[in-house]
């Protein structure tokens, strides 16, 4: 596999590797674009830096980026070109930037690339790493001994995967993402749970993301219809990942920009980007996907605020603001069960008394309940949730 890396003799030497964070020869462009081999003095947001991934994150200040998605080569180890039952040939992973010598060579360069980024990550900055089955336990091995810290790790399972044409071995149908903070202290990384429930109908994210692989008009081709890049991952992919961990002017660093899914996405979302390839080809088609890319306004990007980040308030306001009367009852939804409202904001059931955090739980026989959503009043025959008094009194606060 070590000369398949450079076919005839010498081309080495003349062939620029998009991925691999071997050296190469600086592509010439004759004049200064946003795809640039210039020495960047400040953070060079929303270009392509083209060239050698490890020696463009030298280049950038520390401690600059607030997260970061890399889809490094997977190493695929491919031996012979692969078939159809049909004999036609499938247009598989055969690039020079995917082959290494070894697995050593292979783990000796993802500690390498791993190691620069984590220079460049805020204190509170996430990492997002895409593989399969052929590298990404290496790249998690990797990610541990340089003292990152797992957070999750996230399967997409893709809904049109590419079947096993010969039968032997289960279809692939999903990749793997580790999703790390930059150490175990790193606890202020951004995560938009209430976003992600509130656009899952209500229910907790979960770690399995059902999406399709990129297919159709998304797909770049280039003048004879042919893909532009192998690997090309979807722009859904991409937005949930930084819907989920970033806020729009973020700085989002890719250090294998490829086909330019991460850049786009991010000028979608109101994010800023920092590209690295080395194959000019790619960066070339990424920028101009970019161009063409209408950015979304700020009301339909910006993240609504987190619960846990709300002032908190007491259900005692609620009755001091004559929102709810001492004496009277609360229900639930379904008028199955009531309690009464105290004085000093709290709920009697019976003789006992409580949170309406506590009374709601044991009412129901639970060991847990968000009084806040499981409590009623009356009004008008109508029930009102407290929780849309709470919502005032959260107002008249910041007023």
């Amino acid at each position: 596999m070590g000369t398949s890396r450079t076919g005839a003799a010498g081309a080495a030497s003349r062939i620029s590797v998009s991925r691999t964070g071997r050296s190469a020869p600086a592509p010439r462009t004759g004049r200064k674009t946003p795809l640039s081999v210039v020495q960047p003095k400040s953070l060079p947001l929303n270009e392509i830096l083209l060239g050698d991934c490890i020696a463009n994150l030298e280049k950038l200040p520390p401690e600059s980026v607030d997260v970061v998605f890399a889809d490094p080569p997977y190493n695929l180890q491919l031996e012979q070109a692969l078939t159809r039952p049909d004999q036609s040939l499938v247009d598989a992973v055969d690039d020079d930037w995917d082959k290494f010598a070894s697995f050593a060579d292979y783990d000796a360069f993802t500690r390498a690339w791993l190691s620069a980024v984590r220079r460049v990550m805020k204190k509170n900055a996430t990492l997002w790493v895409i593989g399969s089955y052929h590298n990404i336990f290496r790249v998690g091995a990797a990610l541990q001994d340089l003292d990152f810290w797992i957070l999750n790790d996230i399967v997409w399972r893709k809904a049109n995967p590419m079947p096993n044409f010969k039968g032997r071995r289960f279809t692939n149908a999903h990749e793997t993402m580790i999703w790390a903070s930059r150490g175990a202290d790193s606890k202020g990384y951004t995560f938009h749970y209430d976003a992600l429930k509130a656009g899952n109908e209500d229910v907790q994210m979960r770690s399995d993301w059902f999406i399709p692989i990129c297919t159709g008009d998304e797909r770049l081709k280039d003048e004879n219809g042919r893909k532009v890049h192998p690997t090309q991952k979807p722009e859904a992919l991409l937005a949930r990942v930084l819907l989920s961990s970033s806020n729009p002017g973020d700085v989002v660093l890719d250090p294998f920009f490829g086909s330019g899914t991460t850049g786009a996405v991010a000028k979608l979302l109101g994010r800023n980007f920092i590209g690295l390839e080395r194959d000019p080809t790619y960066a070339k088609a990424a920028r101009k996907r970019i161009d063409a890319v209408v950015p979304l306004d700020d009301a339909s990007v910006s993240a609504p605020p987190e619960k846990r980040t709300e002032v908190r308030v007491p259900f005692l306001s609620l009755i001091e603001g004559g929102y709810v009367k001492a004496g009277e009852t609360l229900v639930d939804e379904r008028r199955r069960h009531k309690a009464v409202v105290r004085a000093d904001g709290t709920l009697a059931l019976g003789p006992i008394v409580g949170s309406i955090h506590k009374i709601g739980a044991l009412t129901q026989g639970f060991p847990s309940c968000n009084g806040w959503t499981f409590w009623n009043v009356e009004r008008d025959g109508k029930l009102i949730s407290i929780d849309e008094f709470r919502t005032k009194v959260r107002a008249e606060m910041a007023a």
